[in-house]
């Protein structure tokens, strides 16, 4: 009779050596114990290895000198981008006279209409202010300008990105090649590609309206791939059932449903178009950015200000509107929408009779010399002049001394391996395998690149700027989460520090903190506080209530809600919070190289004023590639998890 021997007991592991973050965190020690002897002694030095990097230099500027000579010549210039430069400069001009025929009362009228069809009457009258202050300001005729510039380049921005993301949103192939070539356009600085674009297309309105494309479409692609992707399947379903070919799905359900998607890249777009208003001014755009820009090299704050207040009234303005539109409050119906048009032409052409096409020079008003006053007393007082804790410079100083030197100090001299291990390790232990080798190729690249030292410099900026913005954005955001009142009271103080040109509060920043890395950071953490404030508020107030009703029943304190329920609950839209504030802190390091920021910052801009392709374009795409190592290492991986894993 055969004997059954019973399996040997399996022996239990220790509660924490189930967890998967113990596993990689031992799988790294050993990789560790195994590769860092290995690359010890094989690249002691520490230091980038020169048999390791690729000269782009001498490829780059032969193609430059190539654009350069062939330009006015060569048939894809005269007879392809030649036609496109002449269409954009006509739409431009055409949108421009329309806006000028109109008359200052008829574009006030038509906008406050449209927003009254759209949201009622509370959004007409603020529109209507709106445009009215840009002319007390005196700024009425390079508002027309930019918005002439903006309508054109929004419109195409829209174009291109619905294109895109209906490809994408219908092809998983197309999704899946369009994924980082739209990371690449929304990461990449504006200043990368302006100079390609402008050895294309010159200096003037066409190149400043192909740089707002490249910047502006990717979110209208994103969402509008999201949108198609995101219909509901019944409704599919069901218009399948009863026949319809796959266009008939197209046009009569995947579109309608992804009708708040649609309306949401819109808003972005617009958002995105109007913040590139300033530096597309570099490159000839006109309009408030030129007035923006002219200013900030006198050093004008008060000018500055009288031309970025407009901008943000146009931003706020629009955002409004498309917001409206996108809930769906629109008030719609063919014949008020007719009545309304028919009111804005009674209005224009009432100004046009009247000879009030024009803003009257009696109704403007200065705000330049009070508020280049108010700065001056600030400089004053502020700069140096405090007692006991010291002026704004002095904090500059100790804030470069105490962190910013020696976070560089610290990536700068570590071995360029170690580092490559550290990407590695920290993107592994959020995400997977892949995710770890997109971060760790992303960061070689910039190696490869011969940029290395100044990466590293700027990556110290960028990990101190965030770093002050997450410890400031959260602490807001819980306050605002928490308090009705004060999310009411920051909402308009969040909006102007968000559409306000980076340019504009650049020059105040440098007249409290002088030029350096400080006030680069500091303009870095101004522009990127809002949208961190905004998404940690918002993940917070969509926490379960019935989890904080739990939690209150038993007990918990008002602190113990935040960290106990609320904070792990709203741990995605955390993630996400750092996630953007890492991609907006990266965009602002590059206008940092203006104001003594330095690094790549500095090459960028430097390479777009001698107009040498090779360190500017170089530069841009480390950039990017540190734009890509940071993504992959904050924002972890969702997996799904198989049954009995």
């Amino acid at each position: 009779m055969a004997t059954v021997t019973a399996p040997a007991p399996r022996i239990a592991l220790p509660g924490i050596l189930k967890h998967r973050a113990v596993h990689k965190l031992l799988l790294l020690a050993v990789a560790a114990a195994v590769l860092v002897p290995l690359a010890n002694a094989r690249w002691a030095s520490g230091s980038w290895p020169d048999a390791l990097t690729v000269d782009l230099t001498d490829p780059l500027t032969r193609t430059s000198d190539w654009i350069i000579d062939n330009r006015d010549s060569h048939p894809l210039f005269l007879y392809g981008f030649g036609y496109v430069s002449n269409a954009v400069v006509l739409s431009v001009r055409a949108v421009y006279l329309v806006l000028l025929a109109a008359g200052w009362a008829g574009v006030t009228a038509f906008a406050g209409l449209v927003a009254w069809r759209v949201a009622g009457v509370k959004l007409a009258l603020g529109t209507a202010a709106g445009f009215l202050a840009c002319g007390l300001l005196g700024m009425w005729v390079p508002t027309m300008q930019t918005l002439a510039l903006m309508v054109v380049a929004v419109l195409a921005s829209v174009l291109v990105g619905a294109l895109l993301g209906l490809a994408a949103g219908l092809s998983d192939r197309m999704d899946r090649i369009l994924r980082p070539i739209l990371d690449t356009m929304q990461v990449l600085p504006a200043f990368a590609y302006l100079l390609p674009v402008v050895l294309i297309f010159g200096i003037g309105v066409p190149a400043a309206v192909l740089a707002t494309v490249v910047y502006a479409a990717p979110p209208m692609a994103r969402l509008t791939s999201l949108g198609l992707r995101g219909a509901d399947k019944e409704v599919l379903e069901a218009v399948e059932s009863l026949g319809s070919t796959a266009r008939q799905r197209l046009l009569t359900a995947r579109i309608p449903l992804a009708r708040k998607e649609l309306l949401l890249g819109l808003n972005q777009t617009i958002m995105m178009a109007l913040s590139m208003a300033v530096i597309a001014s570099v490159i000839g755009a006109g309009g408030l950015g030129d007035r923006v820009y002219q200013a900030l090299a006198s050093v004008d704050v008060g000018a500055a200000l009288s031309a970025g207040i407009p901008i943000v009234l146009l931003a706020v303005v629009l955002d409004r509107i498309t917001g409206a539109a996108g809930d769906g409050s629109d008030g719609s119906g063919r014949a008020g929408w007719a009545y309304a048009l028919l009111a804005a032409v009674a209005v224009a052409v009432a100004g046009r009779l009247m000879g009030r096409l024009d803003w009257p020079d009696a109704w403007t008003l200065n705000i330049a010399e009070p508020v280049n006053r108010a700065v001056d007393w600030m400089t004053d007082h502020l700069y140096s002049g405090v007692p006991v804790i010291g002026g704004t410079a002095d904090w500059a100083g100790h804030f470069t001394t105490w962190v910013l030197d020696p976070v560089r100090d610290g990536l700068q001299g570590l071995p360029w391996w170690s580092v490559l291990l550290i990407v590695a390790a920290l993107a592994w232990l959020i995400g997977t395998w892949q995710t770890a080798l997109t971060a760790v190729l992303a960061m070689a690249a910039i190696g490869v690149l011969g940029v290395w030292k100044p990466s590293l410099d700027t990556l110290s900026q960028v990990l101190a700027a965030v770093a002050v913005t997450l410890v400031l954005g959260f602490a807001i955001g819980i306050a605002a989460a928490r308090s009705d009142r004060l999310e009411r009271m920051l909402r308009p103080v969040l909006d102007v520090f968000q559409t306000m040109p980076q340019f504009v509060y650049l020059i105040p920043v440098v007249a409290l903190f002088g030029v350096g890395r400080a006030p680069a950071v500091a303009a870095a953490v101004v522009y990127a506080l809002p949208a961190v404030v905004r998404i940690t508020t918002q993940g917070l107030r969509q926490v379960d209530q019935a989890a904080l009703e739990s939690s209150r029943s038993l007990g918990a304190s008002s602190g113990q809600q935040i960290r106990q329920v609320q904070l792990p609950l709203a741990r995605p839209a955390l993630l996400l919070a750092v996630n953007q504030g890492v991609v907006l802190v990266l965009a602002v390091v590059i206008i940092g190289g203006l104001v003594g920021g330095g690094a790549l910052g500095y090459d960028v801009v430097f390479g777009l004023a001698q107009g040498d392709l090779a360190t500017g374009l170089v530069a841009g795409a480390a950039i990017v590639c540190l734009g890509l190592m940071l993504d992959r290492v904050t924002q972890p991986t969702e997996r799904r998890t198989k049954k009995g894993a």
